[in-house]
């Protein structure tokens, strides 16, 4: 089925079908016998050849170039509304449906005419609080184009288009009207009919894990049948001359809307699938509302897909003014020995967040440096199946053997703060009820960041109230649904109003909100270091793709840092940390978080403190970036420099293969030399077999020198350029 999408076909879906709940199967139905109509309507347009011929003889198109004259965006306004994309001449998107449907029946992209246009041309440079880079052009030319139905009710909607080097965004409004009060959109439209068959790299969606799956590589031919985005896209010979070009599908600044999937309709055909409801619908609205961008990135290195900015340039700025409070940092916490086995969440013997333990973390992090420490397990509520019972969690009140109020007061006297930690598992109801007083209680206790997590299968979030409910009534949502959306947007709101910086995990995708919210620090969304403790692990192919996906969505809390890579779970399995010990060193450069987690035992750093020295000088923000070297889940060697300092930091991470890294260093200032400290793999280092080898060298380098350096299986290379 083209529009009824994953929900409805048991086919291809049979899993996900069995596991809807049955208020929502009768919900879905009804929504679609509604709309079958008018979206056979909508088939028979851009379907047939006869109505396509007299579409054309009808069109109107509009043409937005950018500023480059390299990326050309193409709107026809024929009976249906439709979009085309080149880069260098050469179709990156075939035209494309545009448009939505509504309940009722209604769809709003066919028979419509254009009312007025509007072009701008917008060219400025604004700083990022904290980030990847400290300054951000935002370059594009833009076409507005004002629409109104040809018959019937005329309601208007506009289409925006922004057009950037190697980047476009595309968005829906619907202005406040007469005709368009609050209404309900029961399907997007939008499709990407992706020209050719490129290498793709995906996830698929609609899953029990969220997003936290291993990438999957094929032609875009071959993928799944509905995939998340970021979709990352490779022409021509990915593994050898990279001679792309590159095209990552995304969407920007998601606010009160449901996340979007792509859904295939033909080989390389996909239609935007927006998360529903347990009704049925997929938005809620109300007019004035406005869709979120749908994104494409263009690039001719993989490299120049991680160092575009269309994403955050499409969102709006800082919306919390003063935001120094947000600050960048380095924690450690206890996490990983949970994860071990050795400690647990809930009460006991074993219990992890302990007053003991925590003072033991703390005056770690304040010897060390480290800014922050995370305390997981410390609220009653982890005893049992947590995860089946999260109504249980305060966020309020600790376990007896946790003081803290007592901990919070030395963190402060020794120069560090506790990172707070709120597990819902995905118990919006439960932790709305308290989220005022939990984040009254963490900002008394001089908490400037907390860890939040939303533990459960992909769709089983927990409702109470709003449509389709009744009294005393639950149903169950999507994570990537409007409702969590709208749940996390407040969050991030409560959170700011109390100078509180985030760290969202099991979220919804990141969009670029953190320029509009910068408390909105980092997230997980991905497969992270904690697979590599309980299960095979992620392999060494992993963070080189991660890179070139997930990463080109915003930061990521992956929780790099594991030294003891051989180590036996509790249980007595072996954990399957796919890098070597100089591998995970890199992993501070090569994968960008505002927040960045040591996250191994104290105790295992004890015998490696010369290397251990890396994670305490690499920094946690940077005023520039370069991506120098890449193939997608093959290698990648990316330079970053601090932006406290003149220094330089490099990280270098390859898959399961050997390889020598041999750059340039012309990204360093010229006629200027540095001390270059090199964290290098060992010359018999190897992921499996011999993973915590490594070698230590000084070497003085300017800019006009080139670095290369052999590279073990699974293994990376980190470097410190110190300034002279």
């Amino acid at each position: 089925m083209l529009v009824l999408g994953p929900i409805l076909d048991s086919q291809t879906e049979p899993s996900l079908w069995k596991r809807l709940h049955p208020s929502m199967m009768v919900r879905l139905l009804l929504a679609v016998v509604a709309g079958v109509a008018v979206l056979a309507l909508a088939l028979v347009t851009v379907g047939t050849p006869d109505t396509a011929q007299a579409a054309a003889a009808l069109a109107e198109t509009y043409d937005v170039t950018s500023p480059d004259g390299r990326t050309t965006v193409t709107v026809d306004v024929g009976r249906q509304l439709a979009y085309a994309v080149r880069y260098d001449g050469r179709p990156i998107v075939e035209p494309s449906r545009l448009g939505v449907v509504l309940a009722g029946s209604d769809t709003l992209g066919i028979e419509m005419e254009v009312l007025d246009t509007e072009r701008a041309t917008h060219d400025e440079t604004w700083t990022q609080p904290w980030g990847e880079v400290a300054e951000v052009r935002d370059h594009h030319n833009a076409l507005t184009l004002q629409l109104a139905e040809t018959a019937g009710e005329r309601r208007r909607m506009n289409v925006e288009i922004r057009v950037f080097d190697g980047g476009i965004g595309v968005r829906y409004v619907w202005p406040e009207q007469d005709g368009l009060g609050t209404f309900e959109i029961m399907d997007e439209l939008t499709e990407f009919r992706i020209a050719d068959d490129p290498t793709t790299w995906f996830i698929r969606a609609y899953e029990e894990n969220r997003y936290e799956y291993l990438y999957e590589r094929m032609p875009l031919s071959r993928t799944g049948h509905v995939l998340h985005t970021p979709v990352t896209m490779g022409y021509g010979d990915v593994d050898g001359d990279a001679s792309g070009p590159y095209v990552a599908v995304h969407e920007a600044a998601l606010v009160d809307y449901a996340a979007m999937s792509l859904r295939r309709v033909g080989p390389t055909a996909f239609q935007a699938d927006l998360a529903p409801w347990s009704t049925g619908v997929r938005v809620y609205a109300e007019a004035p509302h406005r869709s979120p961008w749908r994104v494409l990135l263009i690039g001719d290195e993989p490299g120049d897909l991680v160092t575009n900015y269309t994403v955050l340039n499409l969102n709006e700025p800082n919306a919390l003014g003063d935001v120094s409070w947000a600050e960048p940092g380095k924690y450690i916490g206890i996490w990983w020995s949970l994860h071990l086995g050795e400690e647990t969440w809930g009460s006991g013997d074993r219990h992890g967040a302990t007053t003991e333990n925590t003072r033991r973390y703390i005056d770690f992090a304040a010897e060390h440096g480290f800014s922050g420490v995370l305390v997981e397990g410390w609220n009653t509520g982890w005893d049992g199946n947590w995860i089946e019972n999260g109504n249980l969690f305060s966020f309020t009140n600790p376990y007896p053997d946790y003081d803290f109020e007592a901990l919070a007061g030395y963190a402060r006297q020794r120069g560090t703060r506790l990172i707070g930690h709120h597990e819902t598992s995905g118990n919006v109801p439960n932790y709305e009820r308290q989220l005022a007083s939990a984040l009254d209680l963490m900002a008394e206790r001089g908490v400037r960041a907390i860890k939040t997590g939303y533990v459960n299968f992909g769709m089983n979030y927990p409702r109470t109230t709003g449509p389709g409910v009744a009294p005393g009534d639950t149903v169950m949502e999507y994570n990537t649904g409007q409702f969590m959306v709208r749940h996390l947007q407040h969050t991030v709101e409560e959170a700011a109003r109390r100078q509180i910086s985030l760290n969202i995990h099991e979220p919804v995708k990141a969009t670029g909100l953190r320029r509009t919210y910068p408390n909105l620090m980092t997230r997980e969304g991905a497969r992270g270091q904690e697979y590599n403790a309980w299960s095979e692990g992620n392999g060494p192919g992993h963070v080189p793709t991660l890179v070139f996906t997930r990463m080109l969505s915003g930061p990521m809390d992956f929780t790099p840092g594991i030294f003891d890579i051989d180590a036996v779970r509790d249980d007595g399995r072996q954990i399957n940390v796919p890098t070597t010990l100089a591998g995970q060193l890199a992993l501070y450069v090569v994968l960008y978080s505002p927040l960045q987690m040591a996250a191994d035992l104290p105790e295992n750093y004890e015998p490696h403190m010369d290397a251990f020295q890396f994670i305490k000088d690499v920094p946690a923000d940077w005023a520039d970036t370069r991506v120098l070297e890449a193939r997608i889940g093959r290698f990648v060697t990316i330079a970053r420099q601090d932006r406290a300092s003149d220094d330089w930091y490099l990280g270098a991470k390859t898959d399961g293969q050997s390889r020598t890294m041999d750059i340039a260093l012309d990204f360093l200032d010229a006629g200027r030399t540095y001390t270059a400290t090199l964290y290098r793999d060992a010359d018999d280092a190897h992921w499996e077999t011999n993973a915590t080898v490594y070698a230590i060298e000084t070497r003085e380098v300017t800019a006009a020198d080139r670095l290369a350096v052999p590279l073990a299986p699974g293994g990376g290379l980190a470097v410190r350029f110190e300034a002279q």
